[in-house]
């Protein structure tokens, strides 16, 4: 059985990187009501890698990481003037520069034989190759993610929220593409903490359920990886939620 499926070692272990360090920061995108905002993140994340491709295409991961990187950071600027001063129309402006980071990728690409296929790629990923060599960074950043979650006080939480969701961000969407980041932050913190109060934890462990029966299915099946985990993902998220009718005591872990 392992010589059959024990390549999948790399995926399975960055699905429960992602959840570790995805679950928490969604928590708390619903908690400040800015959902919209991480998928305009993402999307300017993902425009960022298209960009360093498009002008540097030899200029290997590290160069791509940094450009998605600067691109978040300026989404992350951007958003939290508008939560500052816009607050009243937040989630239209929020709304107009997630269309703006779509349109600018799909303009940069346009004159790439290869433009579609690197436009999907950040769309839906390629969760399932995941190599050894990618966990290094995610191992980190779940680390940060932790320690953000339970160990800073409440007012240093705050505002390293931005900067650690715009680096959160940036690693994710390379590895795994917009569709599986935001459904990643959104769909167990929201049907499970936010709906049934249950912990941190269980939204986690829920969320990464999700991602592995997506990665079995995509690999049994040859299944594109990033819609089926996504769908899987949600299908888990939304049975568990059903079934925990009684809300669990979310401070419980």
């Amino acid at each position: 059985m392992w010589t059959e499926w024990g390549w999948m070692w790399p995926a399975l272990t960055a699905s429960t990187l992602t959840a570790v360090a995805l679950v928490p920061l969604g928590n708390r995108v619903l908690e400040r009501g800015m959902v919209f905002a991480d998928l305009a993140i993402a999307q300017w994340a993902a425009l960022g890698i298209l960009l360093v491709g498009t002008v540097l295409p030899a200029g290997g991961s590290a160069l791509s990481l940094s450009g998605s990187l600067a691109l978040a950071l300026l989404a992350v600027t951007l958003v939290s003037l508008v939560l500052r001063y816009l607050t009243r129309h937040r989630e239209a402006m929020i709304g107009l520069l997630y269309a703006l980071g779509a349109c600018l990728a799909t303009l940069l690409v346009s004159q790439d034989p290869h433009g579609a296929q690197r436009l999907a790629h950040t769309l839906n990923g390629d969760l399932l190759w995941t190599t050894p060599t990618a966990l290094g960074p995610m191992v980190l950043l779940a680390l940060a993610v932790l320690v953000w979650q339970y160990v800073l006080p409440q007012s240093y939480r705050g505002w390293l929220f931005l900067p650690m969701f715009a680096i959160a961000i940036t690693l994710t969407v390379d590895l795994a593409g917009i569709y599986v980041v935001f459904t990643s932050l959104i769909a167990a913190p929201l049907l499970l903490i936010h709906l049934r109060g249950t912990s941190i934890v269980f939204a986690i462990l829920t969320c990464l359920a999700g991602h592995s029966l997506g990665l079995l299915i995509s690999a049994w099946q040859d299944l594109p990886t990033g819609p089926t985990v996504v769908i899987a993902a949600m299908a888990t998220c939304a049975s568990v939620a059903v079934l925990a009718r009684k809300p669990i005591n979310r401070d419980a872990w």
